[in-house]
């Protein structure tokens, strides 16, 4: 490999929290990880609480130490609020852009972040994202009954899903 390519990757999994807190239901995934405990964990697994930047997980997906990436979000749906749905997107299959004009450091959405990496020349192994579907996205630090009550299962199912990866079939909702 020359000094320029790829680095190897190290067989490890990010569990990435994406949202902005200060619009309710939108920070479901700030704190889902907040939640998880790494002691509960397998020890190839980092969480971390990226919220709103989405520039600082895209750059972390770039060094190529991440086998899979777990992103936990909001998630729209046309189920009820609080329901939880995990999909494995297919990254290659996003249009890809100039990685110039989608850069939003406090604005990027997941799909963005991918799409950026694999612009600026990163590889993506798995990517998993664990959605809620809110109820309310508005000024406020609170996250809805709903949601809330979604949390916990959101946690079990990471765990679940860490534990046991060939529970998520490609592109299929659980």
């Amino acid at each position: 490999m020359s000094a320029a390519g790829p680095r190897p990757r190290e067989g490890r999994t990010l569990v990435a929290g994406v949202g902005n807190i200060f619009l309710g239901d939108d920070g479901f995934g700030v704190e889902v990880v907040r939640r998880l405990d790494p002691a509960n964990l397998p020890g190839e697994v980092d969480v971390a609480d990226y919220g709103i930047r989405g520039l600082h997980l895209a750059f972390a997906l770039l060094d190529g130490r991440y086998d899979t990436v777990i992103l936990v979000d909001a998630l729209p749906s046309d189920e009820p609020p609080g329901t939880l749905t995990v999909l494995r997107p297919e990254v290659g299959d996003a249009p890809t852009g100039d990685a110039a004009a989608v850069v939003d450091a406090h604005g990027m959405s997941p799909d963005v972040v991918l799409r950026l990496v694999r612009d600026l020349g990163g590889e993506i192994g798995q990517v998993v994202v664990v959605g809620c579907r809110p109820a309310v996205v508005a000024d406020r630090m609170e996250l809805s009954g709903a949601v809330r009550a979604a949390v916990d299962g959101a946690v079990d199912l990471i765990g679940d899903i860490l534990r046991h990866p060939r529970l998520v079939g490609a592109g299929h909702g659980m």
